[in-house]
Protein backbone atom coordinates (compact mmCIF):
# COMPACT_ATOMS: atom_id res chain seq x y z
CA UNK A 1 0.00 0.00 0.00
CA UNK A 2 1.55 3.30 -0.84
CA UNK A 3 3.06 5.17 2.21
CA UNK A 4 1.22 8.36 4.02
CA UNK A 5 1.16 11.53 1.54
CA UNK A 6 2.43 9.61 -1.73
CA UNK A 7 0.45 10.97 -4.91
CA UNK A 8 -1.58 8.39 -6.24
CA UNK A 9 -0.82 7.43 -10.06
CA UNK A 10 -3.83 7.88 -10.66
CA UNK A 11 -4.13 11.57 -9.62
CA UNK A 12 -1.58 12.59 -12.42
CA UNK A 13 -3.45 14.20 -15.25
CA UNK A 14 -3.52 12.53 -18.26
CA UNK A 15 -1.39 15.07 -21.10
CA UNK A 16 -3.49 17.13 -23.19
CA UNK A 17 -3.16 18.65 -26.90
CA UNK A 18 -5.45 21.53 -25.66
CA UNK A 19 -2.98 24.44 -25.74
CA UNK A 20 -2.35 26.76 -22.26
CA UNK A 21 -3.81 29.68 -24.17
CA UNK A 22 -6.64 28.65 -25.02
CA UNK A 23 -8.73 29.18 -21.73
CA UNK A 24 -7.54 32.71 -21.73
CA UNK A 25 -8.83 33.29 -25.20
CA UNK A 26 -12.16 31.49 -24.32
CA UNK A 27 -12.28 33.49 -21.45
CA UNK A 28 -11.29 37.07 -23.26
CA UNK A 29 -14.42 35.94 -25.79
CA UNK A 30 -17.14 35.55 -22.87
CA UNK A 31 -16.22 38.63 -21.88
CA UNK A 32 -16.20 40.91 -24.97
CA UNK A 33 -20.24 41.18 -24.60
CA UNK A 34 -19.22 42.99 -21.09
CA UNK A 35 -16.70 44.97 -22.76
CA UNK A 36 -19.39 45.72 -25.53
CA UNK A 37 -22.12 46.53 -23.33
CA UNK A 38 -19.68 48.82 -21.14
CA UNK A 39 -18.92 50.79 -24.39
CA UNK A 40 -22.02 51.46 -25.63
CA UNK A 41 -23.32 52.95 -22.54
CA UNK A 42 -20.31 55.02 -22.05
CA UNK A 43 -20.99 56.64 -25.44
CA UNK A 44 -24.19 57.22 -25.00
CA UNK A 45 -23.79 59.13 -21.36
CA UNK A 46 -21.00 60.68 -23.12
CA UNK A 47 -24.28 61.91 -26.09
CA UNK A 48 -26.35 62.65 -23.80
CA UNK A 49 -23.94 65.41 -21.75
CA UNK A 50 -24.13 67.56 -24.92
CA UNK A 51 -26.86 69.76 -25.98
CA UNK A 52 -29.55 69.89 -26.05
CA UNK A 53 -29.97 66.94 -22.82
CA UNK A 54 -27.22 68.81 -20.91
CA UNK A 55 -26.64 65.89 -18.59
CA UNK A 56 -22.76 66.84 -17.75
CA UNK A 57 -23.12 64.50 -14.60
CA UNK A 58 -22.97 61.43 -17.15
CA UNK A 59 -19.17 62.27 -17.92
CA UNK A 60 -18.23 60.99 -14.90
CA UNK A 61 -19.53 57.72 -15.89
CA UNK A 62 -19.34 57.25 -19.41
CA UNK A 63 -15.48 58.61 -20.01
CA UNK A 64 -14.29 56.02 -17.11
CA UNK A 65 -16.76 53.25 -18.64
CA UNK A 66 -14.55 53.19 -22.19
CA UNK A 67 -11.38 53.38 -20.23
CA UNK A 68 -12.58 50.02 -18.58
CA UNK A 69 -14.44 48.51 -21.23
CA UNK A 70 -10.53 48.43 -23.31
CA UNK A 71 -8.23 47.55 -20.29
CA UNK A 72 -6.42 44.28 -20.95
CA UNK A 73 -6.73 43.78 -17.09
CA UNK A 74 -10.35 42.25 -17.38
CA UNK A 75 -9.17 39.21 -18.86
CA UNK A 76 -6.26 38.70 -16.70
CA UNK A 77 -8.11 38.71 -13.69
CA UNK A 78 -10.60 36.31 -14.38
CA UNK A 79 -8.29 33.98 -15.93
CA UNK A 80 -5.09 34.57 -14.36
CA UNK A 81 -2.93 33.48 -16.91
CA UNK A 82 0.95 32.12 -16.51
CA UNK A 83 3.07 34.47 -17.67
CA UNK A 84 4.29 34.45 -21.13
CA UNK A 85 1.92 32.34 -22.01
CA UNK A 86 -1.29 34.78 -23.47
CA UNK A 87 0.45 35.94 -26.65
CA UNK A 88 -3.05 37.38 -28.19
CA UNK A 89 -2.09 40.92 -27.75
CA UNK A 90 -2.86 41.68 -31.09
CA UNK A 91 -6.64 40.44 -31.18
CA UNK A 92 -6.76 42.38 -27.95
CA UNK A 93 -5.96 45.40 -30.31
CA UNK A 94 -7.87 44.49 -32.55
CA UNK A 95 -11.18 44.41 -29.88
CA UNK A 96 -9.65 47.45 -28.44
CA UNK A 97 -10.63 48.98 -31.82
CA UNK A 98 -13.90 47.70 -32.08
CA UNK A 99 -14.97 48.63 -28.72
CA UNK A 100 -13.83 52.08 -29.10
CA UNK A 101 -15.80 52.20 -32.17
CA UNK A 102 -18.75 51.22 -30.68
CA UNK A 103 -18.48 53.90 -28.36
CA UNK A 104 -18.19 56.39 -31.15
CA UNK A 105 -21.43 55.33 -32.53
CA UNK A 106 -23.36 55.61 -29.49
CA UNK A 107 -21.68 58.61 -28.53
CA UNK A 108 -22.25 60.40 -31.92
CA UNK A 109 -25.28 58.63 -32.36
CA UNK A 110 -26.91 60.32 -29.94
CA UNK A 111 -24.82 64.30 -30.19
CA UNK A 112 -24.97 64.70 -34.04
CA UNK A 113 -27.70 62.80 -34.96
CA UNK A 114 -29.73 66.03 -36.42
CA UNK A 115 -27.25 65.52 -39.60
CA UNK A 116 -30.00 63.73 -41.12
CA UNK A 117 -31.55 66.92 -42.12
CA UNK A 118 -29.06 67.02 -44.99
CA UNK A 119 -29.97 62.76 -45.53
CA UNK A 120 -29.86 60.11 -43.41
CA UNK A 121 -27.28 58.38 -45.24
CA UNK A 122 -25.25 61.32 -44.75
CA UNK A 123 -25.50 61.41 -41.18
CA UNK A 124 -24.73 57.27 -41.36
CA UNK A 125 -21.79 58.35 -43.25
CA UNK A 126 -20.23 61.24 -40.93
CA UNK A 127 -21.05 59.11 -37.64
CA UNK A 128 -19.82 56.18 -39.29
CA UNK A 129 -16.38 57.67 -40.39
CA UNK A 130 -15.73 60.03 -36.88
CA UNK A 131 -16.17 56.78 -34.97
CA UNK A 132 -13.15 55.64 -36.48
CA UNK A 133 -11.60 58.19 -34.41
CA UNK A 134 -12.66 56.90 -30.60
CA UNK A 135 -11.68 53.23 -32.31
CA UNK A 136 -8.12 54.41 -32.62
CA UNK A 137 -8.83 55.95 -28.89
CA UNK A 138 -10.13 52.41 -27.69
CA UNK A 139 -6.24 51.31 -28.85
CA UNK A 140 -4.73 54.25 -27.29
CA UNK A 141 -6.35 53.86 -24.04
CA UNK A 142 -6.09 50.11 -24.23
CA UNK A 143 -2.12 50.29 -25.13
CA UNK A 144 -1.60 53.06 -22.37
CA UNK A 145 -3.11 51.38 -19.91
CA UNK A 146 0.11 49.49 -19.16
CA UNK A 147 1.77 52.68 -17.56
CA UNK A 148 1.86 53.64 -14.57
CA UNK A 149 0.47 57.21 -14.57
CA UNK A 150 -2.23 55.81 -16.97
CA UNK A 151 -5.02 58.06 -15.96
CA UNK A 152 -2.48 61.02 -16.97
CA UNK A 153 -2.33 59.25 -20.47
CA UNK A 154 -5.85 58.66 -20.72
CA UNK A 155 -6.59 62.61 -20.57
CA UNK A 156 -3.68 63.37 -23.11
CA UNK A 157 -5.13 60.62 -25.47
CA UNK A 158 -8.49 61.95 -25.67
CA UNK A 159 -6.53 65.08 -26.46
CA UNK A 160 -4.87 63.52 -29.32
CA UNK A 161 -8.12 62.17 -30.79
CA UNK A 162 -9.76 65.54 -30.36
CA UNK A 163 -6.96 67.37 -31.83
CA UNK A 164 -7.14 64.89 -34.97
CA UNK A 165 -10.67 65.14 -35.46
CA UNK A 166 -10.64 68.60 -34.88
CA UNK A 167 -7.99 68.66 -38.47
CA UNK A 168 -9.02 66.04 -40.42
CA UNK A 169 -10.75 64.84 -42.93
CA UNK A 170 -11.02 67.85 -45.13
CA UNK A 171 -10.48 70.61 -42.39
CA UNK A 172 -12.50 68.32 -39.33
CA UNK A 173 -15.36 68.30 -37.55
CA UNK A 174 -14.35 69.26 -33.52
CA UNK A 175 -18.24 69.71 -32.71
CA UNK A 176 -18.06 67.41 -29.69
CA UNK A 177 -15.22 68.02 -27.77
CA UNK A 178 -15.47 67.12 -24.05
CA UNK A 179 -14.87 70.98 -23.11
CA UNK A 180 -18.66 71.63 -25.15
CA UNK A 181 -19.67 69.61 -22.84
CA UNK A 182 -18.76 71.04 -19.78
CA UNK A 183 -19.28 74.61 -19.85
CA UNK A 184 -21.74 74.54 -16.70
CA UNK A 185 -19.20 72.79 -14.71
CA UNK A 186 -16.96 74.46 -11.73
CA UNK A 187 -14.17 73.34 -14.36
CA UNK A 188 -15.09 75.84 -16.67
CA UNK A 189 -13.33 78.31 -14.66
CA UNK A 190 -10.00 77.06 -16.73
CA UNK A 191 -11.61 78.14 -20.01
CA UNK A 192 -9.71 81.74 -19.54
CA UNK A 193 -6.62 80.28 -18.46
CA UNK A 194 -5.94 77.00 -20.39
CA UNK A 195 -8.64 76.82 -23.32
CA UNK A 196 -10.96 74.65 -24.88
CA UNK A 197 -8.40 71.66 -24.97
CA UNK A 198 -6.81 72.35 -21.64
CA UNK A 199 -10.70 72.06 -20.41
CA UNK A 200 -11.16 69.00 -22.24
CA UNK A 201 -7.99 67.10 -21.12
CA UNK A 202 -9.45 68.27 -17.29
CA UNK A 203 -12.84 66.40 -18.29
CA UNK A 204 -11.04 63.75 -19.52
CA UNK A 205 -8.90 63.08 -16.58
CA UNK A 206 -10.75 63.60 -13.44
CA UNK A 207 -13.44 60.63 -14.53
CA UNK A 208 -10.47 58.12 -14.62
CA UNK A 209 -9.93 58.82 -10.78
CA UNK A 210 -12.65 56.86 -10.75
CA UNK A 211 -11.19 54.15 -12.61
CA UNK A 212 -8.25 54.13 -11.05
CA UNK A 213 -10.05 53.28 -7.67
CA UNK A 214 -12.10 50.91 -8.73
CA UNK A 215 -9.10 48.47 -10.21
CA UNK A 216 -6.50 49.30 -8.26
CA UNK A 217 -5.77 47.61 -4.55
CA UNK A 218 -6.38 49.48 -1.76
CA UNK A 219 -9.74 51.15 -2.80
CA UNK A 220 -9.96 53.39 0.54
CA UNK A 221 -6.43 54.89 0.23
CA UNK A 222 -7.31 55.50 -3.96
CA UNK A 223 -10.32 56.75 -2.43
CA UNK A 224 -9.40 59.44 -0.65
CA UNK A 225 -5.93 60.89 -3.07
CA UNK A 226 -8.86 60.93 -5.87
CA UNK A 227 -11.27 62.89 -3.51
CA UNK A 228 -8.60 65.37 -2.67
CA UNK A 229 -7.45 65.41 -6.68
CA UNK A 230 -10.86 66.19 -7.92
CA UNK A 231 -11.71 68.78 -5.12
CA UNK A 232 -8.95 70.94 -5.91
CA UNK A 233 -9.31 70.63 -9.60
CA UNK A 234 -13.48 71.68 -9.00
CA UNK A 235 -12.37 74.61 -6.19
CA UNK A 236 -10.13 76.22 -8.54
CA UNK A 237 -12.16 76.11 -11.19
CA UNK A 238 -15.15 77.72 -9.33
CA UNK A 239 -12.51 80.05 -7.91
CA UNK A 240 -11.25 81.26 -10.75
CA UNK A 241 -14.67 81.90 -12.81
CA UNK A 242 -15.46 84.31 -9.39
CA UNK A 243 -11.94 86.27 -10.55
CA UNK A 244 -12.78 90.31 -11.85
CA UNK A 245 -12.65 90.60 -15.41
CA UNK A 246 -10.42 93.72 -16.79
CA UNK A 247 -12.15 97.17 -17.23
CA UNK A 248 -13.40 97.90 -20.45
CA UNK A 249 -12.82 101.15 -22.27
CA UNK A 250 -16.15 102.28 -23.04
CA UNK A 251 -19.16 100.52 -24.61
CA UNK A 252 -21.16 99.82 -27.86
CA UNK A 253 -24.74 99.71 -28.33
CA UNK A 254 -25.68 96.56 -30.95
CA UNK A 255 -28.60 95.96 -32.74
CA UNK A 256 -29.08 92.57 -33.21
CA UNK A 257 -31.68 91.34 -35.55
CA UNK A 258 -33.36 87.87 -35.85
CA UNK A 259 -35.45 88.24 -39.47
CA UNK A 260 -36.93 84.44 -39.43
CA UNK A 261 -36.78 82.58 -42.75
CA UNK A 262 -40.36 80.71 -44.15
CA UNK A 263 -39.06 77.46 -44.49
CA UNK A 264 -36.87 74.27 -42.70
CA UNK A 265 -34.40 72.21 -43.65
CA UNK A 266 -32.62 72.13 -46.52
CA UNK A 267 -34.93 74.64 -48.23
CA UNK A 268 -35.50 76.83 -45.25
CA UNK A 269 -34.04 79.80 -46.40
CA UNK A 270 -37.55 80.15 -48.94
CA UNK A 271 -37.80 81.99 -52.14
CA UNK A 272 -35.04 83.96 -53.23
CA UNK A 273 -34.88 87.46 -51.30
CA UNK A 274 -37.15 86.18 -48.93
CA UNK A 275 -34.51 86.43 -46.49
CA UNK A 276 -33.21 89.56 -46.78
CA UNK A 277 -37.20 91.24 -47.19
CA UNK A 278 -37.74 89.72 -43.59
CA UNK A 279 -34.35 91.25 -41.98
CA UNK A 280 -35.57 94.36 -43.45
CA UNK A 281 -39.31 94.30 -41.81
CA UNK A 282 -37.54 93.10 -38.17
CA UNK A 283 -34.92 95.95 -38.43
CA UNK A 284 -38.01 98.78 -39.33
CA UNK A 285 -40.03 96.78 -35.91
CA UNK A 286 -36.38 97.43 -33.87
CA UNK A 287 -35.86 101.04 -35.08
CA UNK A 288 -39.95 101.77 -34.55
CA UNK A 289 -39.17 100.82 -31.29
CA UNK A 290 -35.91 102.36 -30.61
CA UNK A 291 -37.88 105.83 -31.82
CA UNK A 292 -40.76 105.17 -29.62
CA UNK A 293 -37.91 105.32 -26.57
CA UNK A 294 -38.45 101.30 -25.92
CA UNK A 295 -35.03 100.11 -26.83
CA UNK A 296 -31.45 102.27 -26.47
CA UNK A 297 -30.02 103.83 -29.84
CA UNK A 298 -27.87 101.38 -31.17
CA UNK A 299 -24.63 102.15 -32.50
CA UNK A 300 -24.57 99.90 -35.50
CA UNK A 301 -27.00 96.88 -36.35
CA UNK A 302 -26.47 93.31 -36.55
CA UNK A 303 -27.55 90.66 -39.17
CA UNK A 304 -26.77 86.83 -39.42
CA UNK A 305 -25.18 84.67 -41.92
CA UNK A 306 -26.83 84.83 -45.25
CA UNK A 307 -29.23 87.56 -44.29
CA UNK A 308 -29.12 88.14 -47.88
CA UNK A 309 -28.88 84.92 -50.01
CA UNK A 310 -28.22 86.58 -53.19
CA UNK A 311 -24.92 88.64 -53.85
CA UNK A 312 -26.30 92.52 -52.58
CA UNK A 313 -23.50 93.90 -55.29
CA UNK A 314 -24.41 92.23 -58.39
CA UNK A 315 -28.34 92.12 -57.59
CA UNK A 316 -30.03 95.25 -57.41
CA UNK A 317 -33.18 94.39 -55.66
CA UNK A 318 -31.32 93.24 -52.89
CA UNK A 319 -28.88 96.26 -52.86
CA UNK A 320 -31.59 98.21 -52.31
CA UNK A 321 -33.33 96.44 -49.90
CA UNK A 322 -29.86 96.22 -47.54
CA UNK A 323 -29.71 100.20 -48.24
CA UNK A 324 -33.29 100.88 -46.96
CA UNK A 325 -32.43 99.24 -44.10
CA UNK A 326 -29.55 100.88 -43.67
CA UNK A 327 -30.75 104.32 -44.53
CA UNK A 328 -34.08 103.53 -42.01
CA UNK A 329 -31.72 102.52 -39.24
CA UNK A 330 -29.53 105.84 -39.68
CA UNK A 331 -26.78 103.47 -38.77
CA UNK A 332 -23.95 100.83 -40.23
CA UNK A 333 -25.46 97.22 -40.24
CA UNK A 334 -23.03 94.39 -40.51
CA UNK A 335 -24.33 92.08 -43.62
CA UNK A 336 -24.17 88.50 -43.73
CA UNK A 337 -24.04 87.80 -47.48
CA UNK A 338 -23.37 85.11 -50.15
CA UNK A 339 -20.92 86.39 -52.44
CA UNK A 340 -20.13 85.53 -56.06
CA UNK A 341 -16.70 84.79 -57.18
CA UNK A 342 -13.90 85.08 -57.07
CA UNK A 343 -14.05 82.63 -59.62
CA UNK A 344 -16.24 80.56 -61.79
CA UNK A 345 -19.12 78.99 -60.26
CA UNK A 346 -17.55 80.31 -57.36
CA UNK A 347 -18.96 81.86 -53.96
CA UNK A 348 -18.06 83.39 -50.59
CA UNK A 349 -20.14 83.36 -47.10
CA UNK A 350 -18.85 87.32 -46.47
CA UNK A 351 -19.35 89.50 -43.71
CA UNK A 352 -19.96 93.28 -45.28
CA UNK A 353 -19.92 96.69 -42.88
CA UNK A 354 -23.00 98.31 -44.91
CA UNK A 355 -22.48 102.00 -44.53
CA UNK A 356 -25.80 104.00 -45.12
CA UNK A 357 -23.79 106.96 -46.63
CA UNK A 358 -20.57 105.21 -48.20
CA UNK A 359 -22.01 102.04 -48.73
CA UNK A 360 -19.46 98.62 -47.77
CA UNK A 361 -16.66 99.96 -46.21
CA UNK A 362 -15.17 96.42 -44.57
CA UNK A 363 -15.71 93.15 -45.61
CA UNK A 364 -14.53 89.26 -44.11
CA UNK A 365 -14.82 86.11 -45.58
CA UNK A 366 -15.35 82.95 -44.01
CA UNK A 367 -12.28 80.86 -43.67
CA UNK A 368 -13.97 77.37 -41.87
CA UNK A 369 -16.43 76.22 -44.45
CA UNK A 370 -18.68 73.02 -43.99
CA UNK A 371 -17.84 70.25 -45.87
CA UNK A 372 -20.30 69.07 -48.67
CA UNK A 373 -22.38 71.77 -46.88
CA UNK A 374 -20.56 74.81 -48.80
CA UNK A 375 -17.78 73.15 -50.62
CA UNK A 376 -17.64 69.62 -52.00
CA UNK A 377 -14.15 67.69 -51.70
CA UNK A 378 -12.79 65.85 -55.11
CA UNK A 379 -16.38 67.87 -57.14
CA UNK A 380 -15.63 66.86 -60.09
CA UNK A 381 -15.93 63.27 -59.40
CA UNK A 382 -18.74 62.75 -57.07
CA UNK A 383 -20.86 64.97 -58.89
CA UNK A 384 -21.47 62.93 -61.32
CA UNK A 385 -21.79 59.86 -58.73
CA UNK A 386 -23.96 61.56 -56.58
CA UNK A 387 -26.20 64.17 -58.24
CA UNK A 388 -27.85 65.16 -54.84
CA UNK A 389 -24.37 67.18 -54.30
CA UNK A 390 -25.92 69.59 -56.79
CA UNK A 391 -27.85 71.40 -54.20
CA UNK A 392 -24.70 72.40 -52.47
CA UNK A 393 -24.63 74.80 -55.14
CA UNK A 394 -21.65 76.76 -56.41
CA UNK A 395 -18.06 76.03 -54.46
CA UNK A 396 -17.37 77.64 -51.50
CA UNK A 397 -13.93 79.54 -51.49
CA UNK A 398 -12.68 80.62 -47.97
CA UNK A 399 -11.58 83.55 -46.89
CA UNK A 400 -7.54 84.13 -46.04
CA UNK A 401 -7.94 86.92 -43.26
CA UNK A 402 -8.70 86.78 -39.93
CA UNK A 403 -12.43 88.49 -38.86
CA UNK A 404 -11.47 92.16 -38.03
CA UNK A 405 -12.93 94.49 -38.97
CA UNK A 406 -11.73 98.33 -38.06
CA UNK A 407 -14.91 100.52 -38.92
CA UNK A 408 -16.20 103.68 -38.31
CA UNK A 409 -18.90 103.95 -35.48
CA UNK A 410 -20.22 107.43 -34.65
CA UNK A 411 -17.34 109.66 -34.53
CA UNK A 412 -14.91 106.91 -33.34
CA UNK A 413 -13.05 104.00 -34.83
CA UNK A 414 -13.45 100.08 -33.35
CA UNK A 415 -12.17 97.14 -34.05
CA UNK A 416 -14.97 94.30 -34.71
CA UNK A 417 -14.13 91.05 -34.32
CA UNK A 418 -16.70 88.25 -36.19
CA UNK A 419 -16.95 84.65 -36.42
CA UNK A 420 -19.41 82.68 -38.96
CA UNK A 421 -21.17 79.71 -37.64
CA UNK A 422 -19.14 76.71 -38.35
CA UNK A 423 -15.78 78.81 -37.44
CA UNK A 424 -17.02 78.88 -33.82
CA UNK A 425 -15.81 75.22 -33.50
CA UNK A 426 -12.04 76.62 -34.66
CA UNK A 427 -9.44 77.41 -32.11
CA UNK A 428 -7.04 79.24 -34.43
CA UNK A 429 -9.57 81.40 -35.94
CA UNK A 430 -11.34 82.50 -32.69
CA UNK A 431 -7.65 83.22 -31.09
CA UNK A 432 -6.37 85.14 -34.51
CA UNK A 433 -9.75 87.41 -33.96
CA UNK A 434 -8.61 88.44 -30.38
CA UNK A 435 -5.47 88.71 -30.77
CA UNK A 436 -5.55 90.50 -33.75
CA UNK A 437 -7.49 93.76 -31.65
CA UNK A 438 -10.93 92.76 -31.80
CA UNK A 439 -12.90 94.80 -29.25
CA UNK A 440 -16.14 93.68 -29.53
CA UNK A 441 -17.01 90.22 -30.69
CA UNK A 442 -20.13 88.85 -32.95
CA UNK A 443 -21.21 85.53 -34.21
CA UNK A 444 -23.05 85.61 -37.71
CA UNK A 445 -25.35 81.76 -38.15
CA UNK A 446 -27.94 80.67 -40.30
CA UNK A 447 -29.10 77.58 -38.67
CA UNK A 448 -32.63 77.60 -40.16
CA UNK A 449 -31.71 74.12 -41.70
CA UNK A 450 -31.10 72.71 -38.02
CA UNK A 451 -34.15 74.44 -36.71
CA UNK A 452 -36.06 72.14 -33.72
CA UNK A 453 -32.83 69.76 -33.71
CA UNK A 454 -30.04 69.42 -31.18
CA UNK A 455 -27.77 71.76 -33.06
CA UNK A 456 -28.99 74.80 -32.10
CA UNK A 457 -28.46 74.40 -28.89
CA UNK A 458 -25.07 72.75 -29.34
CA UNK A 459 -23.73 75.61 -31.11
CA UNK A 460 -25.14 77.97 -28.52
CA UNK A 461 -23.01 76.26 -25.98
CA UNK A 462 -20.00 76.59 -27.82
CA UNK A 463 -20.16 80.07 -28.39
CA UNK A 464 -20.57 80.22 -24.26
CA UNK A 465 -17.29 78.77 -24.51
CA UNK A 466 -15.71 80.54 -26.77
CA UNK A 467 -16.86 83.83 -24.45
CA UNK A 468 -15.75 82.35 -21.11
CA UNK A 469 -12.11 81.32 -23.41
CA UNK A 470 -11.86 84.98 -24.14
CA UNK A 471 -13.63 86.49 -21.26
CA UNK A 472 -15.27 88.88 -24.08
CA UNK A 473 -19.14 89.40 -24.42
CA UNK A 474 -20.23 88.00 -27.72
CA UNK A 475 -23.66 88.94 -29.86
CA UNK A 476 -25.05 86.32 -31.86
CA UNK A 477 -27.54 87.15 -34.84
CA UNK A 478 -29.03 83.87 -36.85
CA UNK A 479 -31.62 83.39 -39.27
CA UNK A 480 -34.44 81.96 -37.41
CA UNK A 481 -32.63 80.53 -33.62
CA UNK A 482 -31.01 81.19 -31.39
CA UNK A 483 -29.98 84.81 -31.43
CA UNK A 484 -28.52 86.79 -28.42
CA UNK A 485 -26.49 87.99 -25.87
CA UNK A 486 -23.97 86.05 -23.50
CA UNK A 487 -21.43 87.67 -21.21
CA UNK A 488 -17.85 87.07 -20.47
CA UNK A 489 -18.43 84.99 -18.04
CA UNK A 490 -20.40 82.43 -20.61
CA UNK A 491 -24.02 83.46 -18.58
CA UNK A 492 -27.00 83.71 -21.44
CA UNK A 493 -28.22 87.38 -21.07
CA UNK A 494 -30.64 87.66 -23.74
CA UNK A 495 -31.97 84.58 -25.98
CA UNK A 496 -34.43 84.27 -28.34
CA UNK A 497 -37.07 81.87 -29.44
CA UNK A 498 -36.88 79.65 -32.34
CA UNK A 499 -38.33 79.97 -35.67
CA UNK A 500 -39.51 83.42 -34.63
CA UNK A 501 -38.75 87.26 -35.88
CA UNK A 502 -37.13 89.00 -33.14
CA UNK A 503 -34.40 91.90 -32.40
CA UNK A 504 -33.10 93.85 -29.72
CA UNK A 505 -30.47 96.60 -28.72
CA UNK A 506 -27.83 94.95 -26.22
CA UNK A 507 -25.02 97.18 -24.89
CA UNK A 508 -21.24 95.39 -25.17
CA UNK A 509 -18.30 96.30 -23.14
CA UNK A 510 -15.26 97.54 -25.28
CA UNK A 511 -12.28 95.04 -24.25
CA UNK A 512 -8.63 94.76 -25.24
CA UNK A 513 -7.41 92.11 -22.39
CA UNK A 514 -6.37 89.04 -23.85
CA UNK A 515 -7.04 86.01 -21.15
CA UNK A 516 -3.85 83.76 -21.31
CA UNK A 517 -5.69 81.22 -22.98
CA UNK A 518 -5.72 83.10 -26.07
CA UNK A 519 -2.15 82.62 -26.07
CA UNK A 520 -1.25 79.76 -24.42
CA UNK A 521 -3.74 77.50 -25.97
CA UNK A 522 -2.36 76.32 -29.25
CA UNK A 523 0.71 75.48 -27.88
CA UNK A 524 -0.77 73.42 -25.02
CA UNK A 525 -3.18 72.06 -28.01
CA UNK A 526 0.22 70.66 -29.44
CA UNK A 527 1.60 69.93 -26.13
CA UNK A 528 -0.86 67.66 -24.80
CA UNK A 529 -1.41 65.81 -28.28
CA UNK A 530 1.90 65.00 -28.67
CA UNK A 531 2.19 63.11 -24.75
CA UNK A 532 -1.04 61.71 -25.95
CA UNK A 533 1.07 59.88 -28.91
CA UNK A 534 4.33 59.50 -26.43
CA UNK A 535 2.49 57.62 -24.58
CA UNK A 536 0.98 55.12 -26.97
CA UNK A 537 4.56 54.67 -28.42
CA UNK A 538 6.24 54.21 -25.29
CA UNK A 539 3.51 52.23 -24.12
CA UNK A 540 3.89 49.92 -27.49
CA UNK A 541 7.64 50.15 -26.81
CA UNK A 542 7.44 48.22 -23.27
CA UNK A 543 4.57 46.04 -24.68
CA UNK A 544 6.89 44.79 -27.32
CA UNK A 545 10.09 44.10 -24.99
CA UNK A 546 8.07 42.49 -22.30
CA UNK A 547 6.45 39.87 -25.08
CA UNK A 548 10.15 40.04 -26.45
CA UNK A 549 11.79 38.99 -22.80
CA UNK A 550 8.89 36.26 -22.02
CA UNK A 551 9.58 34.56 -25.25
CA UNK A 552 13.30 34.01 -24.40
CA UNK A 553 12.53 33.20 -21.00
CA UNK A 554 10.06 30.31 -22.11
CA UNK A 555 12.46 28.97 -24.51
CA UNK A 556 15.18 28.51 -22.48
CA UNK A 557 12.98 26.93 -19.82
CA UNK A 558 12.21 24.65 -22.81
CA UNK A 559 8.48 25.63 -22.03
CA UNK A 560 7.61 26.38 -26.13
CA UNK A 561 5.32 23.26 -25.84
CA UNK A 562 1.56 24.07 -26.46
CA UNK A 563 1.07 20.14 -25.53
CA UNK A 564 -0.14 19.97 -21.78
CA UNK A 565 1.93 20.45 -18.76
CA UNK A 566 5.15 18.55 -18.56
CA UNK A 567 4.96 15.80 -15.59
CA UNK A 568 8.49 15.82 -14.97
CA UNK A 569 8.14 19.33 -13.47
CA UNK A 570 6.31 19.04 -10.19
CA UNK A 571 4.93 22.41 -10.04
CA UNK A 572 2.78 22.00 -13.11
CA UNK A 573 0.98 19.49 -11.82
CA UNK A 574 -2.50 19.10 -10.80
CA UNK A 575 -2.80 16.18 -7.66
CA UNK A 576 -4.57 15.29 -4.86
CA UNK A 577 -3.58 12.78 -1.71
CA UNK A 578 -4.92 9.12 -2.02
CA UNK A 579 -8.20 9.42 0.42
CA UNK A 580 -9.10 6.75 2.94
CA UNK A 581 -7.12 4.26 4.56
CA UNK A 582 -3.45 2.90 4.07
Amino acid sequence: MPAAGRVEDAALPAPTSQPIGQPVAQARRRLLPVRAGLAVLGGAAVGLSFQPYGLWPLLLLGIPALTLAVRPSLVARTTAPMPGLDDGRRVKLRHSFWLGYLFGLAMLGIAINWIYVLGIWIAILLIAVESVFFGALGVALSLTARLRSWPVAAACCWVLVEFAYSRIPFGGFGWTRLAYAAVDTPLAGFLPFVGVTGLSFLVALLPQLLAWVLIGSGRRRRLVVAAAVAAVFVGGGAGLSLLPLAEAGGSVNVGIVQGNVPGRGIEALGRMRSVTNNHLSETVNLMTRVRLGQAPVPDFILWPENSTDIDPTADPITRATVQSAAEIAGRPILVGAVMNGPGEDERQTSALWWDPQRGILARYDKRNLVPFGEWIPFRRQLLPLLPILEKVGAQSVPGTKPGVLEVPVGNRTIKVGDAICFELAYDQTLYQVVRGGAQVLMVQSNNATYGGTGQIEQQFAITRARAMEARREISVATTNSVSGLIDARGRVILKTREFTAASAVVTMPIRTAITPAVVLAPWIDRALAAMGLLCCLLAALGGLQARSGQSRAVGEDGAGSTAGPDPAQPHALTSRPREGPT
